[in-house]
């Protein structure tokens, strides 16, 4: 069978030209980008690197897996209180790729550059020798010397969460056991709910000027609630005290806490959430909380912050619940 597939200036040319608008990416003509930062800005770099298999399934769309490698990124940068600016992508692609099936992945990272205002500056395409990886390094701006750290939170501090927690893990359970839905009598609503979550993450990048305005300490949530709580508890050297019983849930995550307590309770932590987990001086929550929800990008007060050693500490109505507790999300 003869090969038409493009080589790899032509494929470059072809699919990836189109989509570097940016004068900084040099319309990939060269070895690399160039890139200035704005004056009184800082520039934010953040990667995440995707494999088939581990964070997405390899018979997913090529949009979808466009859209969730580049949106992991984005929601990095909001929870740094950045905004977007351009991405480089780094493509391995298994022996039997296509060019409909790139086409296609093109039109998915196009539909996502117009949706958030960002643009591909650069690159590498090669071969992979175990299946489809998709790395993204996404480059944004922030005022100089405002980038929200995970380390900043405060005793005293607010903890918020945007969102809604839990969808996507159990998203990925319904992929994994066809009787899952089934078995929680889940109805078909919450079906498409949970899996639309796990397939297309949804960055909070409107909440960006918010948690840069208002936030000691934010970071994403996508190791899980719990285990990422800790991530800051740790780096900022204090406890956060989260009450379970206030974490945002949808109907489907409601309906799965009464059907299986011990599924639900893995999905609270189960990561992949892509919310963000924010730190709020008490001066400012309400003023926060007005941001958020002016921006379209409602948060919930779930906790607060006291000295401790940096753990976390989950009680309801006084009780502590750290049983719930579990390590959340781990490549090794």
């Amino acid at each position: 069978m003869t090969d038409d597939r493009p080589g790899e200036f032509e494929l470059i040319k072809q699919f990836f030209a189109p989509l570097a608008k940016d004068p900084g990416s040099l319309g990939l003509t060269d070895d690399a980008a160039v890139l200035s930062p704005r004056s009184g800005q800082d520039l934010v770099l953040t990667k995440d690197v995707l494999a088939a298999g581990i964070h997405f399934f390899a018979d997913d769309a090529p949009e979808a897996i466009a859209a969730k490698a580049l949106r992991v990124n984005l929601s990095d940068l909001a929870a740094k209180g950045a905004k977007a600016r351009g991405y480089l992508l780094g493509l391995a692609l298994p022996s039997d790729w296509t060019t409909d099936w790139l086409a296609r992945f093109c039109n998915g990272l196009a539909a996502d550059q117009t949706a958030y205002d960002v643009q591909l500056l650069g690159g590498d395409t090669i071969r992979s020798g175990n299946g489809l990886q998709v790395s993204i390094t996404a480059i944004g701006e922030v005022a100089s010397g405002t980038a929200v750290r995970r380390s900043g939170a405060k005793p005293g501090d607010v903890v918020f969460v945007s969102g809604q927690i839990g969808d996507a893990a159990a998203g990925l359970k319904a992929r994994l056991d066809a009787k899952f839905v089934k078995a929680n009598d889940l109805t078909v609503a919450e079906e498409k709910h949970i899996l639309a979550r796990y397939l297309l993450p949804r960055p909070r990048v409107r909440l960006a000027a918010c948690i840069a305005e208002f936030a000691s300490a934010a970071l994403d949530v996508s190791d899980g609630l719990f285990a990422d709580a800790a991530h800051m508890a740790k780096a900022s050297g204090v406890e956060l005290v989260l009450d379970p019983s206030l974490i945002p849930l949808s109907a489907a995550l409601h309906h799965l806490q009464i059907k299986s307590p011990a599924d639900f309770a893995s999905c609270l932590n189960g990561g992949d959430d892509y919310e963000i987990l924010a730190a709020v001086p008490a001066e400012a929550a309400a003023a926060f909380e007005a941001s958020a929800r002016k921006a379209e990008c409602p948060v919930t007060e779930i906790g607060t912050v006291r000295e401790g050693r940096g753990e976390v500490c989950l009680t309801a109505g006084g009780t502590s619940m750290d049983s719930v507790l579990e390590t959340g999300f781990r490549h090794f």
